[in-house]
């Protein structure tokens, strides 16, 4: 998988950026998009200060299945509309990533011969389930395993579920 893997013992993985799907959906190619124009970055990242604005599908809302708490909004991204630096050092993510970026690293997944989860939101739209279980069945011992009621910010829409799973696998894997 990468370099020192050999000090990971087990493998989870939740719904993210995978294969193909880069940039991710909507949110992704606009957040690409904007990191392309001057000031756009921080322009995009104003809307993060409206609670409606954070709550449409094409923003943070589409990732979820219920409202996520505009308090947990600004805690995640305060730093990045406060400090002009991480916004600088976003951008130059954004644009230097390259589209098969996420190909290239599935592709050593096969290498990764330890237990591996891949815990999906059942609901999401932007990180497909198909691509939840075209990566499980890349890791060799890989499980696949569907978050009811859960997008892709599965540790928010259902985090119960999502702790059974990771319990279960704990205990199976030991």
């Amino acid at each position: 998988m990468g370099v020192r893997d050999e000090r990971v013992g087990r493998l989870v993985l939740t719904s993210c950026e995978a294969l193909e799907n880069y940039p991710p959906g909507i949110q992704g190619r606009t957040l690409y998009a904007a990191s392309r124009i001057p000031g756009g970055l921080f322009l995009l990242l104003q809307s993060f200060r409206v609670p409606f604005l954070v709550r449409m599908g094409s923003s943070l809302g589409g990732m979820a299945q219920r409202p996520i708490p505009y308090a947990l909004v600004r805690r995640w991204y305060g730093p990045l509309l406060g400090r002009r630096a991480i916004r600088r050092d976003l951008a130059k993510f954004c644009r230097s990533t390259r589209k098969d970026t996420y190909l290239v690293a599935a592709e050593k997944l096969a290498e990764f011969d330890r237990p591996a989860l891949v815990a999906w939101g059942a609901q999401d739209r932007m990180m497909p389930p198909a691509t939840g279980r075209r990566l499980a069945e890349l890791l060799p011992h890989g499980r696949y395993v569907e978050i009811p009621g859960a997008g892709t910010l599965v540790q928010v829409d259902n985090p119960g579920a999502l702790c059974a799973e990771l319990r279960r696998f704990i205990e199976e894997t030991g």
